[in-house]
């Protein structure tokens, strides 16, 4: 077998969701010229993923794989041979995966068969919850990265508990942060954004559910809607397509929805500020868990496990789904103010908005070696 050919071209970043692209967003400016964007397409929904392009003031991807709408498996392997063909074509110096999506695991694979130094941004996160496709896929990124950047210590010593040495381990923070802080809207915006919707600040919660966990099952899904309604202030529901989708097929569902204030998926910088001026959140989200942290409101993770434990028991506590968390809510509403004082008192602890600057130095040192 012939040896692969030197590593001279730019750095490839291989993402293909929503979160992706926002965790992602600042790494790609500071890279320039240096990165091209390679789209898998897991998330298809004009919403969920070209608009944020256009919004964060990305580049267009040089490759888009369409790979979104089918099934993991065909995700991942049609990923795989779709990146290999590009990496063949115009081989990066490195490639870049974020989290735990399909895309990180098929940008991960391909990076190692085509002999590419990977960095994983993002890296050492556990749920220990092998129920989750995301626990395996973060665990393939990782013990295939060259470079692990982990947001937290607690990601630090998950890595170095599985083996991972300290050499390919970098503790950076989480890229959030910075992400969080660039794009919230000022108080004037979000005011004029709470006008034209009919809110109140700290007078209603925002919710998102996406999980299959949560939406796949009528019984579960109609348990979390019936709950969001017991919750004793207006509550705002972002409507995820498979969420919509699975309301839709029901009455009963679509009945327990209205009671709520439903749309469509928000922008990035919409929802930041609808966040900021809520009184609490509940999701099932791992992004928000983060977010939260950052504009210092509480919020009830409804879900059966998270790898995101650093805010457990102080931004953040976890129910399982179909658990009575309206009640959890409305205890927290009652003392609110005092709530919020404290939590505004506490450090984030994903880091002080550097990570992607200490990555972006950090995948030129990989790319120059």
């Amino acid at each position: 077998m012939n040896p692969p050919a030197p590593a001279t071209g730019p750095v490839a970043v291989v993402l293909g969701t929503r979160p992706e692209i926002i965790k992602l967003g600042h790494l790609i400016r500071l890279l320039g010229d240096a990165a091209t964007v390679i789209h898998t397409g897991q998330h298809f929904d004009l919403e969920l993923s070209e608009v944020f392009f256009e919004a964060f003031g990305l580049p267009v991807p040089t490759t888009t794989l369409g790979v979104g709408g089918s099934s993991r498996g065909a995700q991942i392997g049609g990923a795989i041979t779709a990146l290999d063909a590009a990496f063949a074509a115009h081989r990066p110096s490195v490639v870049v995966v974020q989290g735990d999506t399909n895309s990180a695991a098929a940008g991960a694979l391909a990076a190692n068969a085509a002999e590419i130094p990977l960095v994983h941004v993002e890296s050492g996160l556990r749920s220990h919850d092998r129920r989750m496709p995301e626990e395996h896929n973060r665990i393939i990124a990782d013990h295939l990265a060259d470079l692990c950047c982990a947001p937290t210590e607690v990601n630090h010593q998950n890595l170095l508990g599985e083996g991972i040495p300290e050499s390919r381990i970098r503790l950076t923070g989480n890229t959030i942060v910075e992400a969080v802080t660039g794009l919230i809207p000022d108080p004037k915006v979000r005011s004029r954004g709470l006008a034209e919707r009919g809110l109140e600040s700290g007078r209603f919660v925002l919710t998102t559910f996406h999980r299959p966990e949560n939406v796949d099952d009528q019984n579960t899904l109609l348990r979390i809607l019936e709950q969001l309604a017991a919750v004793p202030l207006p509550v705002v529901l972002p409507l995820h397509p498979r969420t919509r989708q699975n309301i839709a097929a029901s009455e009963a569902l679509t009945r327990a929805a209205a009671a709520l204030i439903t749309c469509e998926p928000l922008g990035y910088a919409e929802f930041l500020g609808l966040a900021a001026e809520s009184a609490l959140l509940i999701s099932d989200s791992g992004g928000v868990q983060e977010e939260a942290s950052i504009i210092k409101r509480p919020v009830i993770v409804v879900r059966r496990s998270t790898e995101r434990p650093e805010v457990l028991g102080t931004f953040a506590a976890r129910v399982e789904p179909g658990a009575d968390f309206a009640a959890m809510a409305t205890s927290w509403l009652q003392d609110l103010p005092e709530r919020h004082a404290a939590l505004a008192a506490l450090p984030s602890p994903y880091g002080d908005g550097t990570a992607s600057a200490q990555i972006a130095a950090a995948v030129r040192e990989i790319a120059d070696a």
